[in-house]
């Protein structure tokens, strides 16, 4: 292949991430891995077509070996104090709750419905621990 039939290759890939649901940064590397062997291409490196493909292959699998984990933690990491799960975090309850009953409060901009899943009731006003998520309803026990 030529080296701008790799450019545009790796023009597409990079594309294609923007496109793809959670692609998890797979296709940056390979639209990289493209680039890179069209650059080696256009500076002058004359190889066969399986030369290029090999180049090619290895890139992307070196660079998905060595460089996309630590990569997409960074980026998709979220920010500082964020966790995956809401388990252990903290609410206010702003209505009493006896235990079994439900209500709904706003937490991180979403609003929740909330189930004392403990055995003592929750005045209002205190907070309460998140024991477990399900779908947007969260259990939760009096501190």
């Amino acid at each position: 292949m030529t080296w701008w039939s790799w450019m545009i290759l790796g023009a597409v890939l990079l594309g294609a991430e923007l496109f793809a649901i959670d692609a998890q940064f797979y296709l940056v590397f390979l639209g990289i891995s493209a680039a890179l062997v069209g650059l080696a291409g256009l500076v002058g490196i004359v190889m066969p077509e399986w030369a290029q493909w090999m180049s090619f292959a290895a890139l992307s699998l070196i660079s998905f070996f060595t460089f996309r984990k630590s990569f997409y933690e960074k980026i998709r990491g979220g920010a500082v104090g964020f966790r995956e799960s809401l388990s252990g975090a903290t609410v206010n309850v702003e209505e009493a709750l006896t235990p079994g009953a439900e209500t709904r409060l706003e937490y991180r901009g979403t609003k929740w419905t909330v189930r004392n899943v403990g055995d003592a009731s929750i005045p209002a006003g205190s907070r309460a621990t998140v024991v477990e998520v399900d779908g947007l309803t969260l259990r939760i026990r009096a501190e």
